[in-house]
């Protein structure tokens, strides 16, 4: 049967969504914690997953229940479920994963009947009986006879079905006792299945999935106490230590884990393109490499705010951290420009290197911490993470408050000295082409020559 419009794979499972009251106090992550140990004490053997009740989590994890799946696909299954077990000891050892399983049934409980043919042949009796007598005994004749009743007064048809009653087939010796219907025969036989066939008990796998037309094994986990990037380098160098993979077998390790790395190394492609950006518009704008240099020298500034932030305040660096990053990045940059706008202008005016610096940072002053003070203030209400859904959107302001600490304080005090350093030996001459600009070399040239 197609599972994908149920919400379980069969009766051993069942799906519990439970919402908290707003002012409840509880915190859902120490719950679960709560659960994980009282739960199998009072119910044995049975495994329990907690899975995420926003959509957002959902849509992140891909189709995943869990934050972190692994699949094993190959062209044998049996072999990909050797390696998943060596696969599932491994991760074991990882004390921040939780609710550890394989969330297919690879040993679902089953009831094999083994068919004397001999036996079955001196009866009369075809495997096509058996099957067709156990089928509609079991999960009804629908499966193997469907018979429509059309009502005559209202013209709506009703499909009829027969099967013995679930709490009358609940052992094997239930199973023995159902009669054999041969095809052909005219009235009851009195043949049964304990006459023809073993019955026993047995194990099969109870779900398949596929992808790519190959059955694959899937491990699925959530993690607790620890943030998702370091739980997946975990579990990578724990698919490492499995050793090689057998034979046209392949491994790969989804949930939120794939797009976090995507989306991660994605941003840092962006930061890295950012200051590559910015060094060529800074360029074009003073036509000077040396100011453009000066005015990035605040990013190292940033970045170590930024780290220090998150790390004093407990946050991980995600998504929402590195947007706090870039964006810091982008008012240390104006900040700087300004600075160094005007200490550049201080410098063609006939200043010194060291006296424009200087000038420029007390001219600057003001502005630089008007747009600072105004920013960090702005984002401390967002950094409390107070209100719903708010320690998502905390690490952003976090980011960006520690960013600007520092970017501020090294615009103010280290980037002057950065100026003073750079200029100490440039002449005040201005690299436009321009002839018509009296700071011009060609102005020079061209006044001679009329």
């Amino acid at each position: 049967m197609n599972l994908v419009y149920l919400w379980t794979s069969g009766p051993h499972e069942a799906v519990l969504q439970v919402a908290l009251k707003p002012k409840s106090g509880i915190r859902v992550a120490e719950l679960e914690e709560r659960l994980r140990k009282k739960l199998p004490a009072l119910f044995p053997n049975t495994q329990y997953s907690f899975e995420a009740g926003d959509i957002v989590s959902q849509v992140l994890s891909m189709g995943s229940s869990t934050p972190v799946e692994i699949t094993v696909a190959g062209p044998k299954l049996e072999v990909s479920r050797q390696y998943g077990d060596r696969l599932m000891k491994e991760l074991t050892q990882i004390p921040t994963l939780r609710d550890l399983q394989f969330s297919q049934s690879l040993d679902y409980p089953t009831v094999n009947v083994q068919l004397d043919r001999i036996r079955a042949g001196q009866l009369g009796v075809t495997t096509a009986d058996v099957a067709r007598s156990l089928v509609a005994a079991t999960s009804s004749s629908r499966l193997v006879q469907p018979i429509f009743w059309r009502d005559p007064s209202s013209g709506v048809a009703y499909q009829v079905q027969i099967e013995i009653p679930q709490h009358e087939m609940a052992s094997l010796e239930d199973v023995r006792n159902v009669p054999v219907m041969p095809a052909s025969a005219k009235e009851h036989s009195s043949v049964y299945v304990r006459d023809v066939a073993e019955v026993a008990r047995g194990t099969m796998i109870g779900q398949y999935d596929r992808y790519n037309m190959q059955r694959m094994i899937t491990l699925t986990a959530n993690v607790a106490g620890e943030d998702l990037g370091r739980a997946a380098d975990r579990i990578t160098a724990a698919v490492a230590r499995v050793g090689q993979l057998p034979k046209a077998v392949t491994v790969a390790i989804r949930g939120q884990i794939a797009p976090m790395r995507e989306t991660l190394d994605g941003l840092r492609v962006g930061l890295g393109l950012t200051a590559v950006v910015i060094l060529l518009l800074l360029a074009a704008n003073f036509q000077s490499f040396k100011n453009a240099l000066i005015v990035l020298s605040t990013l190292p500034a940033v970045l170590l705010g930024v780290v220090v932030a998150l790390l004093l305040t407990r946050t991980t660096i995600n998504v929402q951290s590195f947007l706090g990053a870039i964006m810091a990045i982008g008012v240390a940059v104006a900040n700087a420009i300004l600075l160094v706008s005007f200490a550049d202008t201080r410098r063609f005016a006939g200043a010194d290197a060291s006296r424009a610096a200087l000038e420029g940072a007390e001219g600057r002053l003001r502005p630089i911490l008007m747009t600072s003070l105004a920013m960090m203030v702005g984002m401390i209400p967002m950094a409390l993470g107070l209100g719903e859904g708010g320690e998502q959107t905390a690490p952003l302001a976090r980011s960006v408050i520690g960013g600007l600490l520092a970017a501020t304080a090294a615009s103010l005090i280290v980037l002057p000295s950065v100026f003073a350093l750079v200029h100490r030996k440039s002449t005040p001459r201005s690299p436009s082409l321009d002839p018509d600009d009296p700071q011009s070399p060609n102005h020079h040239a061209q006044a001679a020559k009329t």
